[in-house]
């Protein structure tokens, strides 16, 4: 082939190569340059697309993405509400970090965006900060949006992922055993690899900075309803006529009816029926411990130790199952007051014990290595 032949080929070759890239866009053309012998240079475009989907390998991976981004985000406590439907795992997560400009809320799933300049972070499930994570989530799911977030007020993600294409642990219910490792650390000893063990060991991993409550849609909203401290009370909820205005996890809080918890819900990616929001409303669907007392408990009750009834103790004092139960959920969530400020973190319930003249409440506190 003489020269001129080749520089024509060549320079068909760039002129076919510019028209399919405008034509299709970087996943059209996805060969930057043909090596020869099978080898070829990858566009940047294809090799993040590569890269992404080789950090997301199953659903409990994307799901410590999630947490990941939500610590980084200075989230104090985050709900991750996980339901399947078929195929098709949904997992929403709502924090209370810093959250997310509105004009920002699709352009965070690009590659390479990130919050993060000069904070990058190395952790034991290796570097944050590249900007790749919501990314590699969104290249291995049917569906990744922020339903919600502005700065400063929190952010609600949701994820719908099909499981015939990212698997997912077969056993999603089994709640895993804590115990200390070969150098006498606190961890993860047995159990599956499912979405709960994933919550735990990272609850574990950021003990007295970040708490994790895991649960159904249900049990978050009620969860929400029951922990979350709100920043507005009383009479000055009077004068919030959009519940937007609210930090993300406060709207679960403050829903006055029904219908408005139903639509603060749904706004959220909490998809429940009207009949399951006026069990929550009634107080028959019981809250969600924190991941991390919830661990302790399991442990402690496993070695011998006596869960206490709270209904059994009440000699002269006559209260309600349900009123024990909602005052010990109220003193709980109140308990944050001090929690986040002297790092401390409940093992488990209050315990509340009623005689005739006198009611004590007990609060054990997790250990705190």
């Amino acid at each position: 082939m003489t020269d001129d032949a080749a520089s024509a080929r060549e320079t068909g070759s760039e002129d076919l190569a510019a028209f399919v890239s405008a034509i299709g866009g970087d996943r059209s053309l996805r060969v930057e340059e043909n090596l020869g012998e099978g080898f070829v240079r990858l566009r940047v475009g294809e090799a993040e697309r590569r890269q992404a989907k080789h950090d997301v390998r199953c659903v409990e991976d994307a799901v410590i993405e999630m947490l990941r981004n939500a610590r980084d985000a200075g989230a104090r406590h985050v709900y991750v509400a996980s339901s399947r439907e078929g195929d098709l795992r949904t997992v929403v997560m709502l924090d209370d970090g810093d959250g997310i400009p509105q004009h920002l809320h699709k352009r965070v799933f690009d590659p390479r965006v990130t919050s993060k300049l000069d904070s990058v972070r190395m952790d034991r499930w290796g570097v944050h900060g590249r900007g790749m994570a919501l990314y590699s989530i969104s290249e291995n799911s049917q569906v990744a949006e922020v339903m919600d977030s502005e700065r400063g007020k929190g952010c609600a993600l949701r994820v719908v992922i099909d499981t015939t294409k990212l698997p997912e642990r077969a056993d999603q219910s089994t709640w895993p055993q804590m115990g200390t490792d070969d150098e006498g650390t606190r961890a993860i000893v047995r159990g599956p690899h499912n979405i709960i063990r994933t919550c735990c060991e990272f609850a574990l991993e950021e003990h007295g900075g970040c708490e994790v409550y895991v649960g159904s849609p249900t049990e978050v909203i009620a969860t929400a309803r029951r922990r979350v401290r709100p920043s507005v009370e009383g009479t000055d909820l009077l004068f919030v006529d959009d519940l937007s205005v609210l930090p993300v996890l406060e709207r679960l809080y403050v829903a006055a009816d029904a219908s408005e918890l139903m639509e603060q819900a749904e706004r959220l990616g909490l998809t429940v029926s009207e009949r399951t929001v006026h069990r929550i409303l009634a107080g028959e669907v019981r809250p969600l411990r924190g991941v991390y007392g919830a661990l302790t408990h399991t442990r402690r009750t496993r070695t011998g130790s006596k869960e206490v009834d709270l209904t059994k103790d009440r000699r002269g004092l006559k209260l309600t199952d349900d009123d024990l139960e909602r005052f010990s959920a109220m003193l709980e969530r109140d308990f944050a007051f001090i929690g986040e400020r002297y790092y401390l973190t409940l093992a488990g319930a209050p315990k509340v014990r009623a005689s005739s003249s006198r009611i004590t409440v007990t609060f054990d506190l997790a250990d705190s290595d």
